[in-house]
């Protein structure tokens, strides 16, 4: 039998992208999820889920020895952790310190864990690599009291981590529903519904987007590989697309033309990003889903499974 596998978070967009792949590699899936995030339908079928808060107590109950835990629960809209910097840090520094202690305590194999690209924020070099950071917004500032916790943890207890520096992942069980969803989805249901999509600011922003399923060889080369323990590593394609050319890009796929409706620019976010992704390479992993080919794969999702479930939800409200 394979080794088994923990998720936190499994009921969101990585995670559960990450529970199907590993459960068709033949992992023993056990998912972990309060569902505040979260939802319950995209949990694949075959994992273990439990639903619980990664600052319960009972955690500790969960984990075995030899576990490898992908500890991927969060409070990641830049914007809410903005409005609310004490739920933030609970979340993400306290949750996060609950997993690594069950894991030290359990003597788990490896932590694996979400980091973020929103720790380049204030850099001013590109494309940005592993070695210099500097957050400014909350959300940023969680995730590097998190990195530090990762750190100590390992110099003071001997865990076993791998840090991932995730910029703009797309694809399948995206969170269109939060309070600003991610501009691919968003871009997509609202033309598909025949609605103008919002653009924040100018849409000169840029961003480096890399496919789920790319993502995921990642992790499953964290799984395998022990030249990726107490490391960290960008997780990007090494390009970079404004918001107005993945609008445009998405436009021009659909053949659907509306004006994007354009407001105020959101707070504490990089006006840039771009993964340098060497360290990545290294090891033999590098993204092969293209920008249109990922926007194709996404829109087909989106068609066949999200609008029919948004059309059943508002004629349950009428």
């Amino acid at each position: 039998m394979k080794r088994r596998v923990v998720i936190t978070g499994v009921a969101g967009f990585i995670g559960s992208n990450l529970a199907v792949r590993l459960l068709e590699e033949g992992f023993n899936v056990i998912g972990i999820d309060n569902l505040s995030y979260g939802r319950h339908e995209q949990i694949p079928a075959g994992v273990r889920f439990l639903e619980m808060d990664i600052r319960s107590p009972k955690l500790r109950d969960v984990i075995e020895p030899d576990d490898v835990i992908f500890h991927l629960a969060a409070k990641n809209c830049i914007s809410d952790c903005q409005e609310n910097p004490v739920e933030t840090s609970d979340i993400n520094v306290t949750g996060s310190v609950s997993v690594l202690e069950a894991a030290r305590i359990k003597k788990a194999h490896k932590v694996i864990y979400a980091e973020t690209s929103a720790l380049y924020e204030g850099c001013q070099k590109l494309p940005s690599n592993e070695s210099e950071v500097s957050p400014q917004s909350f959300y940023a500032l969680s995730k590097f009291a998190e990195m530090k916790f990762v750190e100590g943890y390992q110099r003071f207890f001997g865990v076993r981590t791998t840090g991932l520096r995730y910029f703009n992942v797309y694809g399948p069980r995206q969170d269109y529903r939060r309070t600003i969803p991610p501009v691919m989805s968003a871009f997509i249901i609202n033309l598909l519904q025949g609605k103008r999509p919002v653009i924040y600011g100018s849409g000169q922003k840029r961003r480096d987007f890399v496919y789920v399923d790319d993502v995921n060889e990642f992790h499953l080369l964290c799984l395998q590989n022990s030249h990726t323990d107490n490391r960290t590593f960008n997780v990007g394609s090494a390009e970079n697309y404004s918001i107005q050319e993945i609008f445009e890009q998405i436009e021009g796929i659909l053949k659907i033309n509306l004006e994007p409706i354009y407001k105020t620019d959101l707070p504490g976010e990089a006006q840039e990003t771009l993964a340098d992704i060497q360290e990545a390479k290294s090891l033999g992993w590098a993204p092969k889903i293209f920008l249109k080919e990922g926007l194709k794969r996404s829109i087909a999702y989106i068609q066949d499974l999200v609008l029919p479930q948004l059309a059943k939800e508002e004629g349950g409200l009428k």
